[in-house]
């Protein structure tokens, strides 16, 4: 194991997915990978037989040596034997468990990072367990801590102040609490996670045009004002809110470190347009650094050998980067 560079563990997801092969495909194009996955190891050995030079797959512990040229494996049994393509609700206890003892890991300083692949939320569901996302369920057994969703690609940082919600039940979702924190957290995560001493953070307005002085809506004045009003108080470095179809200018674009939106596809396809395959998933607000792939599990290509493993290089870059930069203990209990 590299001293120099720190430990991720890292979830393949759903094991009809992509993710093994990614998971392999990026760790095999890495000169050192100290890398843990939490797995099957008979899937990720299935999944190397997609690629010519696959790492073996060698069963590690926490204290044991990463051996050039392996994926350490902590095991974790599929309850039912996986078929590329098919998502099999009988499999998702194993996407659970495999994700929970992740961040066991992390949360016991074995590891510095969590990486996950992607995982098909209708496909747990199916099983009967309450599972609305990898964001939600870190949250979760985080102590329920408050988080928000960042996406980045080069270029460009997105946080969301709302996440998976219906268009129409966005607008009453949005209060100055919550926009406050998710302004509040981005930028703690920014100068803690990222090494920016000061983020300079630029809010978008929820309605056309910010609202047009409230002829569009009066949220961006009642809801969103205040929160950016009260964060420039302590001394943040925070605009807005700004017309969401100006913001992305390059003029704009220039003059600060993160976009905070007030929902999913108000930044993300912007973001998405200018780094899909190249940008990742971050979630901040938890007590350890956790990214993830851009994308779903990919059952159509699944099993082909067709990945493309890029996305999946570009949230083990980001983690170790992330924890490179931190300034705080990660993790610990």
């Amino acid at each position: 194991m590299s001293p120099t560079r720190p430990l991720t563990v890292v979830t393949p997801g759903d094991p009809a997915g992509i993710g093994a092969e990614i998971l392999l495909k990026a760790v095999a194009a890495r000169a050192s990978a100290n890398i843990v996955a939490v797995a099957d190891p008979k899937l990720l050995e299935d999944a190397g037989q997609l690629l010519k030079s696959p790492p073996g797959v060698r069963k590690w512990q926490p204290g044991q040596e990463i051996i050039p040229g392996t994926i350490a494996c902590v095991p974790v049994p599929l309850r039912v034997r996986a078929v590329p393509g098919r998502g099999d609700p009988k499999n998702a206890p194993y996407v659970l468990e495999t994700l929970q003892r992740a961040v066991d890991l992390v949360l016991d300083r074995h590891a510095r990072a969590l990486v996950t692949g992607p995982v098909n939320k209708a496909v747990i569901s199916a099983s009967g367990a309450h599972f609305s996302g990898h964001t939600e369920f870190l949250s979760m057994v985080a102590g329920n801590a408050p988080v928000v969703m960042m996406l980045a690609a080069p270029g460009l940082r997105v946080s969301l102040v709302t996440t998976h919600l219906p268009l129409r039940a966005v607008a009453d979702a949005i209060d100055v609490q919550r926009v406050e924190e998710t302004i509040r957290i981005t930028h703690r995560a920014l100068v803690e996670q990222f090494g920016i001493s000061q983020p300079r953070l630029q809010v978008l307005g929820l309605n056309p045009h910010a609202g047009e002085s409230g002829h569009l809506g009066s949220e961006d004045q009642q809801r969103v004002q205040p929160a950016i009003d009260a964060c420039r108080s302590d001394g943040l470095l925070v605009v807005g809110p700004v017309p969401a179809d100006t913001a992305f200018t390059p003029p704009r674009m220039a003059q600060c470190d993160a976009v905070v939106a007030m929902y999913h596809d108000q930044g993300l396809p912007v973001l998405k347009h200018m780094g899909f395959g190249k940008s990742v998933n971050i979630t901040l607000g938890l007590p350890f650094i956790r990214t993830s792939v851009d994308h779903g599990t990919a059952f159509d290509i699944a099993g082909s050998g067709s990945a493309d493993c890029g996305s999946m290089q570009v949230a083990l870059d980001t983690a170790e980067h992330m924890a490179q930069c931190a300034r705080l203990p990660l993790a610990g209990r």
